[in-house]
């Protein structure tokens, strides 16, 4: 944490005193040259100038010092910039720094005007430095702070992956699976309910069901049995009375 800390506060001061320079150089007015220099928009123009009207060592005091003054932002822009696309992204900062200068050099300050090709030119200036050194330190940097387990200022958290939703396949699998339990169930408590039902229809048959009549045979022997039992009474009373007649008649004879 604390090396992080001194590592970030040594490139931002060299940074700032990058930037004092930058305008220092850019925005200092130049009376005797406000009548030489002119606005460009086209890229390549001011450097076709070069090639044509100045000498060598003018032409590479121009443009490599153009070159000179983007360098620093290849350097340091890394390290306050995110992992993902950093080369882009440091390209893109030095375009649009340096275009401002630009407009400020044309709109506010004297002897000098907006050049597109100086633009290009410290672009151009910003991936060297990225190139040769500047992506070497930065990715130094990441490795110890990410090894320490203090991410950089630049980490970014991973996204989400969207949940996906399930195609059709597995929604017709699903209601599938989903309606076999459902299916067998009710089959289940359909064939218990007609188990039920057959049971208490058999149970009100039963109630409902007449006595048998006795047969035919028991019925003779029924009405046989009580005229042999009358028979058989009557002739009991019969020699009863008989045996008390007898009596009374010798009782009389005597």
């Amino acid at each position: 944490m604390l090396v992080r800390g001194a590592v970030l506060t040594v490139v931002l001061l060299g940074l700032v005193a990058f930037s004092v320079l930058l305008a220092k150089v850019t925005l200092t007015p130049s009376p005797a040259s406000e009548d030489l220099v002119t606005a460009n928009l086209r890229p390549g123009r001011s450097l076709r100038q070069y090639a044509e009207d100045y000498t060598f060592l003018a032409a590479c005091k121009q443009a490599g010092g153009n070159l000179l003054l983007g360098v620093p932002f290849g350097l340091l822009l890394p390290f306050f910039v995110p992992r993902r696309l950093r080369m882009i992204r440091t390209t893109l900062l030095t375009a649009v720094a340096m275009a401002v200068v630009e407009l400020i050099q044309g709109a506010l300050v004297e002897g000098r005007a907006f050049d597109v090709d100086d633009v290009i030119l410290n672009t151009a200036g910003a991936l060297l430095g990225y190139f040769v050194l500047g992506r070497r330190i930065s990715h130094r940097y990441y490795t110890y702070t990410d090894a320490s387990g203090s991410p950089g200022p630049s980490a970014e958290k991973p996204e989400a992956e969207p949940k996906r939703a399930p195609g059709p396949a597995a929604r017709t699998k699903a209601a599938r699976t989903k309606a076999a339990p459902t299916k067998a169930a009710a089959t289940k408590a359909a064939a218990t309910k007609a188990a039920r039902t057959k049971a208490a229809r058999t149970k009100a048959g039963q109630r409902d069901r007449p006595k048998p009549a006795a047969s035919a045979p028991a019925k003779k022997r029924g009405a046989r049995t009580g005229r042999t039992d009358g028979a058989a009474s009557g002739g009991r009373r019969a020699t009863g009375s008989g045996a008390v007649r007898s009596l009374f008649d010798r009782l009389r004879g005597r």
